[in-house]
Order: C-alpha cells, then structure tokens, then sequence
C-alpha cells in the first residue's frame, strides 16, 4: 500500500537546506517515518563531525533504531531530500524498511559536487584492480569464525 505523504518529504528537504544555512554539513536531510509520525531525522554531518559516514540517512537510521530498540526498521518509511548514496543505499537495504521515497536524484547531486558514480563504477571491478585496492588474506580463520556463527544457536539473526 502506497503511503508517500508530501509533508514528510518536505521536512527531509527543509532540514538539508538548514544544514546549509547552520554550517553543520552538506545539503542533505532524511526523516523516518512510523504509523504516520516522524520519529527520527537526520541531517549530513560528514565535515561537522570529521566522520565520513555520517550521512542524512545513516544518521536518522541510527536515531530511528535508538527510538525503536531495535536494529531494523520494519514498519517504517525513510523519506530523504536526495536519492541516497551507495552507502546510503546499503544502510537503507540493512536497516529494512519497508520502503524509501527521494526528492532530487544522484544527478542532481553530481550538478552540486557530490558526484558518487565513481563508486557504482568501482563495485563491478575485481578489488584488486579498484582505485583503493583491496587484498584477502587469512581466510580460512575467517572462515572459521562464520562456521562458529552458523552453528550457534542462541544467536540473533539479521
């Protein structure tokens, strides 16, 4: 059932245009949404906190989990002023809700500076051959630990 309500997309715009007008970070904002009511937001804090990952919609899903004591947010929507990220997206996909709605796109985002298509280009690539490369190494103690995992049984699956 489709639930988009407008006033909360326009909050996720307002709070990325306050960040500007703060100086908190860049032009991003994100609210979760649950049984109709906001109870989490979020707003980029990337430069402000020296912290990469704190993204509008990162942030508001750990607010909204914090909110929930809990680690997914079934039963809720994220409304956020811009098509998330790479990241984002994996943050979104973990956090599971039931669904995501945005206002500008990942071009929009490339017109200001904040192009991320070098990341789509960089997942299908081998890790070796990325710009930051990647190696393995040690995977049979790796291994080891995920057989542990699995045969665990009081553990909390997600």
């Amino acid at each position: 059932m489709e639930r988009f309500q407008e006033e909360f997309l326009r909050e996720a715009i307002r709070l990325a245009e306050e960040n500007i007008h703060t100086g908190v970070g860049g032009p991003f904002g994100a609210v979760v949404v649950k049984d109709g009511k906001i109870i989490a937001k979020g707003s980029n804090h990337v430069t402000s906190h020296n912290d990469p990952t704190a993204h509008a919609e990162v942030v508001a899903i750990r607010e909204a989990c914090k909110v929930l004591n809990d680690f997914q947010l079934t039963g809720c929507e994220l409304y956020t002023s811009c098509e998330p990220c790479p990241m984002c997206l994996g943050a979104i996909y973990w956090a599971r809700p039931d669904r995501f709605y945005y206002a500008g796109s990942k071009k929009d985002a490339a017109d200001a500076g904040f192009d991320d298509s070098f990341i789509y280009e960089e997942i299908p690539l081998k890790p070796e051959q990325r710009s930051i490369p990647g190696k393995q190494a040690l995977q049979h103690e790796a291994v080891k630990v995920f057989k542990i995992w699995t045969e665990t049984e009081n553990k909390t699956e997600y």
